[in-house]
């Protein structure tokens, strides 16, 4: 008997390796070039449909240091790559990344709209504020927003861009050659909002897509970041290191969400997910711990640790004497909470800032690995438990993303948690989430 609920699957690729993953372009499965390679998304695009994804998931940011991980040195702008795999793929979905502290309004929900009618109602928009504070260097600014600016900012951001998808009614564009009308004038709205970030009149130059709009996901899990994704968010992009904490994060952001008059099922929260699958649980277990060691090494993750603190180089100090907390105020701007949990943990075991980053970068068991049955498992108890909605599957190794697709995915299949075709053209209808109406 088939689940009521279903898991939803997100594929993450990051090409030549993201963070903590150095090295994963030394795999001779991953082309040199992946990360600006058009026809290696297509292809891994292409498996994850074969298999029936509900999405590829393409994250993103503009600031980048010489200590970045390869990926993030040179890889393609996120509605670019989507629009070219728009064009050789026909269900899954295409979420790419935008900042709303970088980005206007108008300009945004035009590109956006623009890939939602290419793909026929695929796009999906991951609203992000930039935690990388040196982006504003690259914007002419001298500092980068603080928390309340940027969450002020995103809130209004979405909210213009919502405005200027309804600029159309349905049925604006008459296309008449008989009468020779156009347009339905009456069908035609402009916008003209005034608040406190943006000022925008309107209308938006493009008609609305089959599913209405972009689908709206949100990634970010400070206290301004989650109360931003229960009012704005369809998708939730999150992580979750145990089943418990996927739980409360789960439980938090559904009770958000109703307390702004949504329903719980408006939201579906899929955490980054790291999958390893062996020929037996042991194989898995070898094979992952290969995987961390052979990805990044220890002055790897010391040069890229500074990341979260505003990019602070932490090479400047004794490794060997206490951790370094007055950092924590060069993260003020940038990833905060990631920072002062880092620093809370050293500060509380009075650990080193080599046993730190020791700690942080040692093997951890993950939750899923293991053979094809074990993984599939562990999939449905945490999905059954309620710690979330599905899986965004970050693709480390080629051939271990191909084994989870041909092997785990059959099995979910087989006990009726997961799709064995499209039960819809749009990203919207696949997530089971409304079309948003155009009065």
């Amino acid at each position: 008997m088939a689940s009521k609920r279903q898991i939803k699957l997100g594929l993450v690729p990051t090409g030549a390796g993201g963070p903590g993953n150095h090295n994963r372009w030394l795999d001779k499965d991953i082309p040199l070039d992946s990360s600006v390679n058009i026809d290696w998304y297509i292809d891994v695009a292409r498996q994850a449909e074969e298999a029936k994804f509900d999405l590829i998931f393409i994250v993103d940011s503009q600031f980048i240091t010489e200590n970045s991980p390869p990926h993030y040195l040179n890889r393609l702008e996120p509605l670019t790559l989507l629009s070219g795999i728009a064009t050789r793929t026909t269900h899954i979905g295409l979420v790419g990344t935008l900042t709303t502290s970088y980005n206007e309004p108008y300009n945004v929900a035009r590109r956006l709209a623009s890939l939602d009618l290419i793909s026929r109602g695929r796009a999906g928009w991951n609203v992000v504020t930039s935690g990388d504070a040196g982006t504003a260097g690259n914007y002419g600014r001298d500092e980068h927003y603080d928390y309340d600016t940027r969450y002020g900012r995103a809130l209004e951001h979405v909210e213009v861009s919502r405005g200027l998808w309804k600029s159309y009614r349905d049925g604006a564009f008459v296309r008449n050659r008989q009468t020779a009308e156009f347009l339905d004038k009456s069908k035609l709205h402009p916008l003209n909002h005034v608040g406190e970030h943006f000022r925008v009149v309107g209308p938006l130059n493009i008609e609305r897509s089959p599913q209405g709009e972009p689908v709206i996901f949100q990634a970010g899990n400070s206290e301004q970041g989650r109360d931003l994704g229960a009012r704005i968010g369809e998708g939730i992009f999150s992580h979750a290191a145990s089943l418990e904490e996927g739980q409360d994060f789960y439980k938090d952001i559904k009770d958000r969400a109703k307390a702004y008059g949504r329903a719980a099922g408006d939201i579906v929260i899929l955490p980054s997910t790291d999958i390893v699958v062996g020929d037996t649980d042991a194989d898995a277990r070898e094979l992952e711990r290969a995987y961390h060691f052979a990805d990044h090494s220890f002055d790897q993750a010391l040069a890229e640790f500074g990341r979260a603190f505003g990019w602070h180089d932490f090479r400047q100090y004794d490794l060997d004497a206490p951790f370094p907390a007055e950092a924590l105020e060069y993260a003020r701007s940038s990833f905060f909470t990631g920072a002062k949990r880092i620093t809370d943990l050293a500060v509380e075991r009075g650990f080193s800032l080599r046993q730190t980053i020791e700690h942080i970068r040692q093997p951890k068991n993950g939750p899923f690995v293991g053979s094809p049955e074990t993984v599939a498992n562990e999939l449905i108890r945490w999905f059954d438990a309620y710690a979330l909605d599905g899986f965004n599957v970050r693709l480390s190794h080629p051939a271990n993303f191909t084994r989870f697709a041909k092997e785990v995915v059959p099995i979910l299949q087989d006990k009726g948690y997961f799709r064995r075709e499209y039960e819809d053209t749009t990203l919207r209808g696949n997530l089971g989430l409304k079309k948003v109406p155009n009065p």
